[in-house]
């Protein structure tokens, strides 16, 4: 599964894509994963400074190596863990800045594609999340409403909170203050100002590459 559609969550896929090649010239046993993601995952993305950090890999070429589930709609990985989708931004504090512009326009890219994971225990509600370009308290919500349940057991992942507005940062702590989520494990583009706050509010727990956890 692709968060959306930036260098850092994308472009893996060239790497992998060669190892998949040389696993088949070599008739070696392997799985040919299907790529989860959004509609607009291989949208091309420019900046001042930057020809391209979108992915480097088409849709037209994707599609030979992987069988794809390209959905703007929630669907069900499994039992338990459900793709998001297209996430509502409905908060005013989150979910509107843009991020390069779409290749060959003027026009912004606001990360439509962004996107998360929700897994569901019996005890509440566990989401997963890649950068949160669409806003971490809109995709809890989201979640929320997906799986019609409002109990947070955990939110794993980046909260796009690396150098936010005043107005963001207490907006954000305001909302998990009244969440009564049991703890959080922010990481990526989440700073260290904003762990502070939200440390105020919820239970932060230490967070790196190798960490593994296992809920009941």
């Amino acid at each position: 599964m692709l968060s959306h559609n930036h260098l850092d969550h994308t472009w893996g896929l060239d790497p992998f894509l060669k190892h998949l090649t040389e696993l088949q010239i070599e008739n070696q046993n392997h799985k040919s994963p299907t790529l989860v993601a959004h509609p607009k995952i291989f949208t091309s993305v420019s900046a001042d400074g930057f020809n391209e950090f979108g992915p480097l890999v088409s849709k037209e070429k994707m599609a030979k190596h992987l069988p794809m589930q390209l959905s703007a709609q929630p669907f069900s990985l499994s039992a338990r863990l459900t793709f998001l989708g297209e996430i509502p931004r409905k908060n005013d504090f989150e979910g509107t800045l843009s991020f390069g512009r779409k290749e060959g326009t003027t026009t912004n890219d606001h990360v439509p594609d962004d996107s998360a994971l929700v897994y569901k225990l019996d005890t509440g509600l566990v989401i997963i999340t890649g950068c949160s370009h669409a806003g971490i308290c809109n995709i809890i919500e989201y979640a929320k409403e997906v799986c019609a349940d409002k109990r947070i057991v955990d939110v794993i992942g980046g909260f796009h909170l690396q150098n936010p507005s005043k107005h963001q940062l207490d907006s954000t702590v305001t909302y998990f203050k009244t969440l009564q989520a049991q703890k959080l494990h922010a990481c990526h583009c989440t700073d260290l100002q904003s762990k502070i706050a939200l440390a105020a509010v919820v239970d932060i727990e230490e967070v790196g590459v190798g960490l593994s956890l296992k809920y009941k």
